[in-house]
């Protein structure tokens, strides 16, 4: 029987699974699927691109000690605030903030960055970020939201409603990586068995691509959180799995169960 690294049996042994993400930045969840057996096709579909203004992000750069807290609902928003940061001379003060972080991913994001999270959202989507917020911001206190340029306000929202005073800036935009990227003619030839989906911009990616349609009769698909697996489900493509935080272990787990099921 097949072993991984650790010894025990490999759960995906010659499983072919899709990511859609370029393979250095999805290195860990390719290593634990590889170690798995899983035959692992690295593919992006979107391309993360700055924000067409990237104005705001920058005077949000520039007047960090503004705020009290700053949110971060993706690992892409973390990257993006800390070069506007390093740009501005403001890593200091960015050092100082309070950090929240919508899961795990996120937070490894900061650690990575030299940054320390305060919060970390024990349900990783915008309203268990919204609600571990509302626990512990203090009348008074600005917080600042860099995020996608496309992505959903319902953070905003909830924090604004709450009587928050909250800042939403650009941080990144993504676009489809093209109209037939680089690898997808493989992937029509020779299907995956499943695909993990990080976000619902990326179910729209893929199924915007040529062929896709005839995927989904039998490729399986695998949605980190309840956003995702809505996004799926609207375009008629039940998931197989759902992943309940977007960690390359949760993510392994989840494609396990796709295949098992």
């Amino acid at each position: 029987m097949a072993g991984s690294r650790s010894g025990q049996a490999q759960r995906l042994v010659g499983v072919r699974v899709l990511v859609p993400r370029p393979r250095e930045r999805a290195e860990p969840l390719c290593f634990l699927l590889e170690d798995e057996g899983a035959e692992v096709l690295a593919l992006p579909l979107l391309e993360l691109e700055p924000p067409t203004d990237p104005r705001p992000l920058r005077a949000a750069a520039e007047l960090l000690r503004r705020f009290a807290w700053i949110a971060f609902a993706s690992e892409r928003a973390v990257s993006a605030l800390v070069d506007a940061a390093r740009a501005a001379g403001t890593l200091d003060a960015l050092r100082t903030r309070k950090l929240a972080a919508v899961g795990p991913g996120t937070a490894a994001a900061l650690v990575a960055n030299g940054l320390e999270a305060t919060l970390v959202a024990t349900t990783s989507t915008g309203e268990g970020l919204s609600e571990a917020l509302l626990a512990q911001v203090h009348p008074g206190d600005a917080v600042l939201l860099p995020a996608a340029e496309q992505g959903r306000r319902v953070l905003e929202e909830a924090l604004a409603a709450a009587g928050i005073a909250v800042e939403r800036v650009a941080a990144y935009r993504s676009s489809p990586a093209g109209a037939a990227p680089r690898g997808w003619a493989e992937v029509v030839a020779h299907p995956p068995r499943c695909v993990l989906f990080g976000s619902p911009r990326t179910v729209e990616a893929f199924l915007s691509l040529p062929g896709a349609g005839a995927l989904v009769r039998t490729v399986r698909a695998v949605a980190v959180g309840p956003t995702t697996a809505a996004a799926l489900r609207a375009r008629g493509w039940e998931p197989a799995a759902i992943a309940a935080e977007p960690t390359p272990p949760e993510w392994v787990e989840a494609a396990v169960r796709a295949i098992e099921g």
